[in-house]
């Protein structure tokens, strides 16, 4: 009899302590959605065609189904093409040569609203 009091009282421990949030983590998605706004230091990588290039920044027309994000994919497929303006900053790695009409794929993250490429690889 003892030992069943003892497992018990063990389980009933552990159970208080688990309910409280002691012991299991939260997880990264479940720290995102208690934060106002996203988590700055989130990446996406979306792919698409590039539609025009300035010197700091180019503009990538992606199809519906192109862009791919933990939480989000474009899927509506009667939308068409979307522009994503990226801006290029010193961090930027640029695997081959920005032009129009070349197909890339974008590294990027969100920063105070812009679309910053973390790296672009043309192919």
């Amino acid at each position: 009899m003892k030992n069943a009091s003892r497992v018990a009282i063990s389980l009933l421990a552990f159970a208080l302590f688990v309910s409280t949030g002691g012991i299991l983590p939260v997880s990264a998605q479940e720290k995102g959605s208690m934060q106002k706004g996203q988590d700055p230091a989130a990446t996406q990588t979306v792919s698409g065609k590039i539609a025009s290039v300035d010197k700091a920044s180019f503009t990538l027309s992606v199809t519906s189904g192109g862009a791919a994000n933990q939480s989000k994919q474009f899927t509506n497929e009667a939308a068409g093409p979307k522009s994503m303006t990226f801006q290029i900053d010193k961090n930027t790695t640029v695997d081959g040569q920005l032009q129009v009409g070349a197909n890339a794929d974008v590294t990027y993250r969100q920063d105070k609203g812009l679309n910053v490429a973390i790296s672009v690889h043309i192919s």
